[in-house]
């Protein structure tokens, strides 16, 4: 089984309606969840570090796993791995909302990311395989990235409204009827496609990849409390995992992540800046919902409330970039972005933005536009130069980009958060225990804004072209049917 089947304009607008309808669901979940960590923390006496993995659990598996979720899609059936992956998520999202408590809700997180890894970059190959004409193409991709805008916008205070009139386990109710929605209008409409030629699984590769994100993740969150008996060895994994996956993968005809393709400094670029912007999103929201709950004391309505001047902007802005993209190309949405986004951080780093209103609501309206501006470029610098048939790869790369991002932007900011704060007077001590915090946060605005501008000149354009020569040749040179060389 090939492409899709051409199919009527009606029946393709219901197919991106159904892969959008489990976008929203995973994409909502994330930013909904933060709002509900207050009364998370209260409900099951969660430690600072236990929060960050009731985030982190679900990131880090999200991260660890799109790359292999996309093609064993390609390989044994989009339409077959996308039902498993709604299954999966209701699942693990019906096991979280009974958690008796938090170690059993950290395991149903993973149980839930297992899920969303075979549906975000599934539903992107069914969307391009059923969308076949560029332009119907763009504007799906655009519709997309609208929801993504939407369920960002919507997440706080989809959030607040259920915690403060249900409680947090409400959030995860959500998913259920939406998921079975999408379960049963996909049995019925989605048609079933594979790639042409399929990637080999790489089962080395992946468990380096998830050595790597684990151990680091678990070294960083655990510093502040444990001993560096407990946190040295994770950071060796990490460490081991890395060198083994340089020395590895481009040893592989098809390896899971091919470094090659970092010889392009655009999609060098796109892959630092979506774990910079996106570590800047997990660590803003983090600090941003503790302070409004914990230290002004706020129930979760209200913080989701004062969180709009973050979020509509946020919505507004993404498809304005995606126009900008489209007829300036992505430096100057990407120096926009840098700019908010290192700005809205300096604004709490140096002057303390939460404790007045006058300054708390620029800091968040910069930010809102800053992230605005920040996702559409990311994924077209990704793909941008590479060769059709590597497209899906590179986008794969930089979804998988994003997660980590949000993984390390919890993980590092809840360590600064939980090293520099006093149990005994938490609100006293909470604005100058975040202060690192938010300096982290600005040098990560400010990779955005000089990669933005350095990697999207012509000097880049030509390491791309010259990257995609190299790797249409390589294919052409390549029999069918090779075997790997390991």
């Amino acid at each position: 089984m090939g492409p899709m089947p051409e199919l009527s304009p009606r029946r393709r607008m219901l197919v991106l309606a159904i892969c959008c309808m489990s976008l929203l669901i995973v994409s909502l979940d994330t930013t909904a969840l933060n709002v509900g960590l207050p009364s998370m923390q209260r409900e099951l006496h969660a430690s600072t570090a236990g929060l960050q993995w009731t985030i982190d659990a679900y990131t880090l598996v999200l991260a660890s796993l799109l790359m292999l979720a996309g093609s064993t899609g390609d390989r044994v059936g989009r339409k077959k791995v996308f039902m498993t992956g709604l299954v999966v998520f209701s699942i693990g999202s019906l096991l979280c909302s009974l958690a008796p408590n938090l170690e059993s809700l950290i395991a149903f997180r993973m149980v839930q990311a297992v899920g969303g890894s075979m549906l975000n970059p599934v539903a992107m190959s069914i969307i391009t395989n059923t969308f076949t004409d560029p332009r119907e193409r763009a504007r799906a991709i655009g519709v997309w990235g609208a929801v993504v805008g939407i369920s960002m916008a919507a997440g706080p205070l989809v959030g607040g409204l259920l915690v403060e009139s249900v409680g947090w386990r409400a959030i995860f109710w959500v998913n259920l009827p939406v998921g079975l929605a999408a379960l049963l209008l996909t049995l019925r409409f989605v048609p079933e496609s594979r790639a042409p030629k399929a990637r080999r699984p790489d089962p080395v590769g992946q468990v380096l990849v998830i050595a790597l994100f684990g151990a680091l993740t678990y070294s960083i969150i655990e510093a502040p409390t444990a001993g560096a008996a407990t946190v040295v060895p994770f950071a060796v994994v990490a460490l081991a995992a890395l060198l083994g996956l340089l020395w590895y993968e481009p040893r592989r005809d098809q390896p899971l992540i091919d470094l090659r393709f970092f010889r392009s400094a655009p999609f060098s670029g796109a892959t630092v800046i979506a774990i910079s912007a996106f570590a800047s999103l997990g660590g803003f929201l983090f600090l941003s919902t503790l302070y409004l709950q914990n230290v002004r004391g706020l129930d979760a309505l209200h913080a989701g409330l004062w969180m709009l001047p973050m979020a509509v902007p946020m919505f507004l802005c993404a498809p304005l970039s995606g126009r900008l993209v489209g007829s300036r190309g992505p430096r100057l949405p990407l120096v926009v972005a840098g700019v908010a986004m290192t700005a809205s951080a300096v604004l709490f780093a140096a002057f303390e933005a939460e404790t007045s209103n006058a300054t708390l609501i620029p800091g968040y309206i910069l930010f809102g536009i800053g992230f605005g501006f920040v996702n559409a470029p990311i994924t077209n610098t990704a793909v941008s130069g590479m060769p059709r048939s590597q497209a899906g790869v590179a986008a794969a790369v930089a979804s998988t980009s994003r997660q980590l991002g949000q993984t390390l932007g919890v993980a590092v900011i809840g360590a600064v958060l939980a090293s520099g704060i006093s149990a005994s007077s938490y609100r006293a001590s909470f604005v100058t225990a975040a202060r690192p915090g938010w300096w982290v946060l600005a040098a990560c605005g400010l990779v955005v804004l000089v990669l933005g501008a350095l990697t999207n000149g012509s000097w880049a354009r030509g390491t791309a072209e010259r990257t995609a020569r190299r790797l249409e040749s390589a294919e052409i040179r390549q029999p069918v049917g090779a075997g790997d060389r390991v």
